[in-house]
């Protein structure tokens, strides 16, 4: 058992959240100020006060073993303790308001219940939320009508700051009942059916197409605005379509939905807190992306 002289740090459980989200140690070392060789000796000074191996690390790849993912819920829980430990030795702290731009389904079922349990934990944080599509929250953010946004969409900014949350997976699915008559189990079926995505740009899709494997091509496509419609249509089977997991899970696990392709993996991507590093709400922005951590996506 770990002696209390040899808890781990807060440092060292920060920097084993940010290898553990990017999989990549010097992008990791990057978000936490630090030198690839000072993060490492961080990581292997964590791993050595708990007796086990947190990664795999290849000369290609990185991987969190057994133990690493079970550590990581409770590295975050302990962080964000902390913060509140240090909120904790002021009686009143100020108010303060932000708005979070996102998209309209994980508004609802992931960003709005985190919030509405802060409301006694944090009752001086005023939050709002405005949904819109990917590009149109960026614009907002732009011109300063958000404060912050949650999107997997690929920003990079000089003069801002990206807080990684959580891994994002894909799966390209179809309704059971459609595809026992107009099966899929080829690239070269996908010209019987119906692709259906966000918008024209194909922002779900290109997960799918840029992925190894033959060119796709559909008999037609369909645009419904959000990942939610598209959920509701694929089930109706009025299509196919790539989703985030956590959308589909448990439809694909009742059997409402089947896996498409299973042999062609789709390319994976990650959640981000993105706000402007100048915001006057920076430290505030920080401590929420270590709120939304700390609860898995729904």
């Amino acid at each position: 058992m770990t002696g209390l002289g040899s808890l781990p740090s807060i440092e060292n459980l920060q920097c084993f959240m940010a290898a553990a989200e990017h999989l990549n140690f010097r992008r990791a070392a990057s978000t936490v100020a630090l030198t690839p060789t000072a993060f490492g000796q961080r990581i292997r000074q964590l791993e050595e006060q708990l007796g086990v191996s947190l990664f795999e690390r290849t000369t290609r790849s990185v991987r969190l073993t057994e133990e690493g993912a079970a550590l990581l819920p409770q590295a975050r829980a302990t962080i964000a303790q902390a913060h509140r430990c240090l909120e904790s030795v002021h009686d009143e702290a100020p108010p303060v308001s932000f708005v979070i731009g996102s998209r309209y389904e994980l508004a609802q079922s992931w960003i709005a219940p985190q919030l509405a349990a802060l409301s006694s934990e944090r009752p001086h944080w005023k939050s709002h939320i405005y949904c819109g599509s990917g590009q149109d929250i960026i614009n907002r953010l732009i011109a300063g009508d958000v404060d912050c946004v949650v999107t997997s969409a690929p920003m990079a900014r000089a003069g801002w700051t990206t807080e990684v949350l959580h891994p994002e997976t894909y799966c390209f699915v179809g309704a059971t009942d459609l595809l026992a008559t107009n099966p899929l189990q080829t690239a070269a079926d996908c010209a019987n059916h119906t692709l259906l995505d966000v918008d024209a740009t194909l922002p779900l899709t290109r997960y799918l197409k840029a992925a190894p494997g033959p060119q796709l091509q559909f008999a037609e496509e369909r645009y419904l605005g959000s990942g939610g419609a598209m959920q509701q249509l694929v089930l109706a089977g009025h299509g196919v379509a790539v989703l985030p997991q956590y959308m589909v899970g448990d439809d694909i696990a009742a059997g409402r939905l089947e896996r498409l392709l299973p042999d062609r993996e789709l390319l994976t991507d990650t959640f981000r807190l993105i706000y402007k590093s100048s915001s006057p709400l920076a430290r505030t922005l920080e401590a929420l992306a270590e709120v939304l951590r700390a609860t898995t996506l729904r």
